[in-house]
C-alpha cells in the first residue's frame, strides 16, 4: 500500500480516521459533521480514533487518514502535527488555514509575532509565563502552514470547505482513487 492511498485494505476492517484541530475555528470540523446522511454511509467504512470529536488523549498507531484544521501557532501543535504525520498513512490539509496559514497567520505581520500577540493579549507576557508554566504553550516566532512541517498528501482548500468536498475526498480514498481536485475547490 502506499503512502498515499487507502485502497486493498482488509474489507471486514474499517479505515482508521482521525481529524485533529490546530490554530483554526473549528469550522472545517463542522463541515465534517454537515455530511448529513452521507456520514451514515461513511461511518460504515471509518472508524474514528482520535479526534476532538471524541474521548482520546493521545493521537494512536497505525492510522490510515489524518485530517488536520488550523494552521500551527505554538510548539505543543507543532508536536502534535509531527506525531501525526509519524503515524499516519495519509494526513490531509483541511481547509485554508491548514493549507496556507489564512486568517491564523495574520499575525506573522509583525516581526517577532510570538511577543506582539502575548503583549496584546495579556499586560505583561513575561508574568504569565511565570505565573503559569506549562499552561500555555510557547508560541512560535510565525504561524505556519502543515506542508511547511510536514509532508502532506492531500489539500481540501476552503473556508471552511464544504462538506461536500471533505466528502468527495474520503469516499475516492476509500475506493482507492486518488482525488481529482480541479474545479473543485477554492480558497475562502
Amino acid at each position: 500500500m502506499s503512502s498515499t492511498t487507502v485502497a486493498n485494505m482488509d474489507s471486514s476492517s474499517k479505515v482508521r480516521v482521525a481529524t485533529v484541530w490546530l490554530s483554526g475555528c473549528a469550522g472545517c470540523h463542522m463541515s465534517f459533521l454537515d455530511q448529513d446522511e452521507k456520514i451514515v454511509d461513511l461511518a460504515k467504512q471509518i472508524q474514528v480514533v482520535y479526534s476532538p470529536l471524541v474521548d482520546v488523549k493521545e493521537f494512536p498507531e497505525n492510522v490510515d487518514v489524518t485530517l488536520i484544521e488550523g494552521s500551527v501557532a505554538n510548539d505543543e501543535q507543532l508536536e502534535v502535527l509531527k506525531d501525526a504525520r509519524t503515524k499516519s498513512r495519509v494526513l490531509i490539509s483541511l481547509g485554508d488555514c491548514a493549507v496556507t496559514g489564512n486568517v491564523t497567520a495574520l499575525r506573522n505581520s509583525w516581526e517577532n509575532s510570538d511577543k506582539e500577540v502575548l503583549e496584546r493579549a495579556y499586560k505583561s507576557p513575561e508574568d504569565l509565563q511565570a505565573a503559569i508554566p506549562n499552561m500555555v504553550p510557547k508560541l512560535l516566532i510565525k504561524t505556519k502552514p502543515l506542508h511547511e512541517i510536514v509532508k502532506v498528501d492531500f489539500y481540501i482548500p476552503g473556508c471552511p470547505p464544504s462538506a461536500d468536498l471533505i466528502n468527495y475526498v474520503l469516499t475516492e480514498l476509500l475506493a482507492g482513487k486518488t482525488p481529482n481536485m480541479e474545479g473543485k475547490a477554492k480558497y475562502g
